[in-house]
C-alpha cells in the first residue's frame, strides 16, 4: 500500500492497474464508490464482511 495525501493505493492489479481509495478525514465512503472499490478488487462483500 502506498499513500499519496488523502489518497491509499491498496490493490496493484497484474496489468499494472492500481485500486484508490480517498480517504478523507470525517466522510465516509459512499455506496457506490464501495462497490466500485470492491469490483476493481475482485472482492465479494461477503468476503469483505468476513475480513471485518
Amino acid at each position: 500500500m502506498r499513500i499519496n495525501g488523502s489518497h491509499h493505493f491498496v490493490h496493484q492489479h497484474q496489468d499494472g492497474r492500481c485500486t484508490v481509495v480517498p480517504l478523507h478525514r470525517g466522510e465516509s465512503i459512499g455506496r457506490g464508490l464501495l462497490a466500485q472499490i470492491l469490483r476493481d478488487c475482485y472482492i465479494t462483500r461477503k468476503e469483505l464482511q468476513k475480513k471485518l
